[in-house]
């Protein structure tokens, strides 16, 4: 009941901060109509350009039952991707939003460019999408991939925290932002290979908080690729007695 009305007081505000400062469309960052009028039908508060919508890819389909990616025509047959099938992840089973080359411009402007406005149309698509897949999990708690301190001063902001946020209010699942700390500053992931990602990340993270105790977790972050992070980071809950862990990206790529 409390959490209801915590989000019936958070989408007023949105609304008024809507009419006040328009938001921008996620996609071409143009300022968005607060009000609309279609084929004579008025709406209120669109969060995302209707041509601009039309460009955009979901994950839909086959896909990978251990990490999500969208299964090639080749391998539409199979169970598991082409590295989930020579790959032992930790975690149980991964679920993301968009197809990576559709949306991969959003996310940059998210991640680098102050456009945190962006997760509220990135929330509501996951609750569009994967609402009833996930809520059906038994998740107890939100964790989102945390940033190495001094990397986050500097930003201002972890993109995984607000997009993490944006996911727990559609959901109705608390969001737990300091149980677990990244204790080095790793190099950045896309340069290296996936061995090298894996010893980049040894040691990377500890649980900040023995007094908090899970059943059943989901890790977010904005993009998944070989599943490293995510498998760091499950190992220490793993250790923690946490039994069931599952991940949300914002985007994917089709495995290779």
């Amino acid at each position: 009941m409390l959490q209801s009305y915590k989000n019936n007081v958070l989408r007023l505000k949105d609304k008024v901060l809507d009419v006040v400062y328009p938001g921008h469309c996620p996609i071409c960052d143009e300022l968005l109509p607060y009000v609309e009028t279609t084929d004579g039908s008025i709406s209120f508060g669109r969060m995302i350009h209707r041509d601009c919508a039309k460009k955009i890819r979901y994950v839909r389909g086959n896909t990978c039952m251990k990490c999500g990616k969208p299964l090639p025509g080749s391998e539409q047959e199979r169970e598991y991707c082409r590295d989930c099938a020579k790959t032992r992840h930790v975690f149980d089973r991964g679920f993301s939003v968009f197809d990576y080359r559709s949306i991969s411009g959003s996310i940059y402007k998210f991640k680098y460019m102050g456009r945190q406005e962006y997760a509220r149309f990135y929330g509501k698509a996951t609750g569009r999408l994967l609402g009833k897949e996930l809520r059906r999990l038994g998740i107890d708690a939100i964790i989102p991939v945390p940033m190495y301190k001094p990397k986050q001063i500097k930003r201002g902001y972890n993109q995984a925290d607000v997009y993490a946020k944006s996911v727990g209010r559609e959901l109705g699942i608390p969001v737990y932002k300091n149980v677990i700390k990244r204790n080095k500053n790793t190099l950045p992931m896309k340069k290296l290979d996936a061995r090298g990602r894996r010893n980049n990340l040894k040691k990377a993270f500890n649980i900040a908080r023995n007094d908090v105790k899970f059943k059943c977790i989901l890790i977010i972050d904005d993009i998944y690729t070989t599943g490293s992070t995510i498998d760091e980071i499950a190992h220490e809950f793993r250790i923690a007695g946490v039994e069931k862990i599952y991940f949300l990206t914002l985007a994917i790529g089709q495995t290779t």
